[in-house]
């Protein structure tokens, strides 16, 4: 587990904190996880799925709220981070899938336009104001 979060830490999570661009970051994720399929696949069909699962979601966590924070702004802390925890399942949820049943070879950008697409969908969903109204 420990290899597994340090490497994601060391080639990803840093790589994409420092980019802005969450398209680049994004396809920077794709490909991480497809250069690494073998391992990852292992990771997540093995005895210990569901720490991997848990490790790989508590990683993302962070990169999510700050997303989050760009997109729906103004969120509460409780809610950001309880937003984040959902978006790092679901988006882990649709990359353990292609890890596990995508065909060979793994295709990053097909990958990275599946999940920019869920981002664009996020993004224009109407804001819960404080109030309880929404607004768009």
């Amino acid at each position: 587990m420990e290899a597994a979060a340090d490497l994601v830490r060391r080639e990803l999570v840093s790589r994409v904190e420092d980019d802005t661009d969450t398209s680049r970051g994004t396809v920077a994720l794709a490909r991480h996880f497809a250069e690494h399929r073998s391992f990852y696949r292992a990771m997540l069909t093995g005895a210990c799925a569901f720490d991997m699962t848990r490790t790989l979601n508590a990683l993302f966590v962070t990169l999510n709220q700050n997303v989050l924070r760009e997109l729906l702004g103004g969120m509460e802390e409780t809610a950001a981070r309880d937003m984040a925890l959902f978006l790092a399942g679901g988006v882990g949820a649709v990359v353990n899938d292609w890890l596990i049943e995508g065909a060979e070879p793994l295709d990053p950008e097909e990958l990275a336009g599946r999940l920019l697409h869920l981002e664009s969908a996020l993004a224009s969903m109407p804001r819960i104001r404080d109030d309880g109204e929404s607004t768009r």
